[in-house]
């Protein structure tokens, strides 16, 4: 997968390069405690998809330039804010098999430390006039916010049915994904349409990519030995959603009662994969799945032929193909 990835940044090998020194400097602090954080995170980094699909997107509507930068700096310093933010919330000690910045350093330090990095974002992006992207990037904080919280106001009685769990992930995953294709196209082209295409594509492409994840708790196809831990967090993702509304009342108020009171025995967790397994609930996400990646396809190809365009068709596979 990683070598598949490598060809996938060929059209935008050299800006990506030119992005990592920029980036790097961006988080920079005069404060010791701030850069020695900030080093800790840049080494830590992950595979970048962001930045990737903001270049990739300025290319495919137009020509790379200096606000594509500033895009993909502001996209992913805010992705990087989020996950800091979001393992203090969670309680989560790893992240990408590293000790967490909560695990390293308290939650006080980490939620000071994911605020510097929203800010530090606004700031390039004020700094360098870019405003279209400041609205791009509100926007989708905003959703994220509202869709954190919808989930956390669902998960308490577990009656999320199918209409507000793709509100969730639309909000809570899709959104920053979108904003990253949308703020791409807005550096290179000043075309409404385009960047609203943009952001559209950026969606189907992050409910697609959210359902992949629901689907690897169940160890579909390649994993081998389901995970369960959606199940042990009371998280109700599309397979079980899909598989609680095809149960009898009797079977359903079981299931349910097991996630609720017992979601840490793994006996009843066993129980809940097998039920979803049992009731198709796989393959129905499965095939949602399959819908959007076709959907995120679709919109590329209004597209006229291009190097980007080919790329992009190649990431959208990777997002549903990958084993992890």
């Amino acid at each position: 997968m990683a070598a598949e990835l490598e060809q996938i940044k060929e059209p935008i090998n050299s800006e990506l390069r030119e992005f990592e020194k920029r980036f790097k400097d961006s988080m920079k602090s005069s404060v010791p405690l701030l850069d020695k954080i900030m080093y800790y995170i840049v080494q830590k980094k992950g595979k970048q998809v962001r930045p990737i699909l903001v270049f990739l997107c300025a290319k495919l509507c137009g020509e790379i330039r200096d606000s594509t930068y500033v895009a993909a700096s502001l996209i992913e310093l805010l992705h990087t804010a989020t996950l800091v933010h979001d393992d203090v919330v969670d309680e989560s000690y790893e992240r990408r098999g590293f000790f967490s910045v909560n695990a390293l350093w308290k939650n006080k330090i980490a939620v000071l430390v994911g605020d510097f990095l929203l800010s530090k974002g606004m700031n390039i992006a004020l700094e360098t006039g870019n405003y279209g992207h400041l609205h791009i990037v509100s926007k989708a904080i905003n959703q994220m916010a509202e869709g954190e919280l919808l989930q956390i106001e669902k998960a308490r009685k577990l009656d999320i049915d199918e209409k507000v769990y793709f509100e969730i992930i639309r909000q809570k995953t899709a959104t920053l994904i979108a904003a990253a294709c949308s703020s791409g196209a807005s550096s290179a082209t000043d075309d409404p349409e385009i960047k609203d295409t943009m952001w559209k594509f950026g969606e189907m492409v992050g409910i697609a990519f959210q359902i992949k994840d629901d689907l690897f708790d169940y160890g579909e196809d390649y994993i081998g030995k389901p995970t369960g831990i959606d199940i042990k967090e009371k998280k109700m993702t599309l397979p079980l959603i899909y598989a609680l509304n095809q149960a009898g009342r009797q079977e359903k108020n079981r299931m349910i009662n097991h996630i609720k009171n017992d979601s840490q025995n793994e006996v009843k967790v066993e129980e809940v994969i097998k039920f979803v397994k049992a009731s198709g609930g796989i393959e129905y996400a499965h095939e949602a799945m399959v819908r959007y990646k076709n959907e995120a396809l679709q919109i590329l190809e209004s597209f006229p032929q291009s190097q980007a365009r080919e790329s992009l068709i190649r990431l959208v596979h990777f997002f549903t193909d990958r084993k992890n």
